[in-house]
């Protein structure tokens, strides 16, 4: 049994329907084209045989050409990603701040900043101005990011510990906060250009909170605040002097093990007590 092309032909207000449905709503050419006619044309035209040795194969010219779409016509190009900021936009930002909220408000503007693409949350920064002791960590983690606060995951949970046992509370006399607002994906290790990026931004930070005692947490928050390239466990329990050009004068600093680090090692939790005690020392 053979049928004919009229009866293998869709009904066309149902074909229609179909194309809506897959988003074709709007018509490209001036004049409807009958492809399913194109297609018949197409077929009826016999191929020319070819030799092996033939170049190129004889082409076959359609009744009807659609014309191109605009896009192919003028494809569009993705906008131009923003320019990384340089170091000297990053300091009139944030020395422009004079206060807490107007720092936040500056890094909420920043331009440019590859974390902040990734990033959930800024996390900015907790506790009281003019504390007895400032804690400064490398990034946010995981939770961190989630909530918009710092240290609020295990290491945090763990970090406020270790202050209540010296008489600090990040709501009553103890300011949290890190070198990164933005956390890295995968919890990975701050390049040097995003430190360089951002430090300017801390430097303001610890100007306008104005601690007493301040606290690297973790080897990069210690190495970059206090300009050393030793590790933390060479730098931990020093005492240091912190300047700053918005600040009276130096303030004592003394780098501190991570609290993450403390949770798999557990075994230095001895030193991060000496150093605990020589915080609370400083602070009475």
């Amino acid at each position: 049994m053979s049928l004919s092309l009229d009866e293998t032909q869709p009904d066309p207000e149902a074909l229609l329907r179909w194309y809506v449905e897959l988003g074709a709503d709007e018509a490209i050419g001036d004049e409807p084209v009958d492809w399913f006619a194109a297609a018949t044309a197409a077929a009826s035209v016999p191929i020319p045989a070819q030799s092996p040795a033939s170049a190129a194969p004889a082409s076959v010219t359609p009744p009807q050409q659609m014309p191109k779409p605009a896009a192919e016509a003028a494809p569009r190009r993705a906008p131009a990603a923003a320019e990384p900021p340089s170091d000297s936009a990053a300091r009139a930002l944030a020395s422009a701040a004079q206060t807490l909220d107007e720092l936040r408000a500056a890094l909420e503007a920043l331009e440019g900043f590859p974390l902040k693409v990734t990033a959930t949350n800024l996390v900015f920064g907790e506790g009281v101005e003019q504390p007895d002791v400032m804690f400064i960590g490398e990034a946010p983690g995981a939770d961190e990011d989630r909530q918009g606060r710092p240290f609020v995951g295990a290491s945090g949970r763990l970090l406020d510990r270790m202050m209540q046992s010296i008489g600090l509370d990040r709501e009553k006399n103890a300011y949290i906060t890190n070198i990164l607002p933005w956390r890295p994906p995968g919890n990975r290790e701050p390049t040097p250009a995003e430190i360089a990026t951002c430090l300017p931004f801390i430097r303001r930070h610890i100007e306008l909170v104005r601690p007493r005692v301040l606290v690297p947490v973790g080897g990069t928050s210690a190495k970059t605040l206090l300009d050393q390239r030793q590790g933390i466990m060479r730098l931990r329990g020093r005492q240091f002097e912190y300047a700053g050009p918005g600040l009276d004068g130096p303030i004592p600093a003394i780098p501190l093990f991570h609290p993450a680090f403390l949770l798999r090692s557990s075994g230095q939790k001895a030193l991060a007590w000496r150093d605990l005690l020589a915080i609370k020392q400083i602070i009475q």
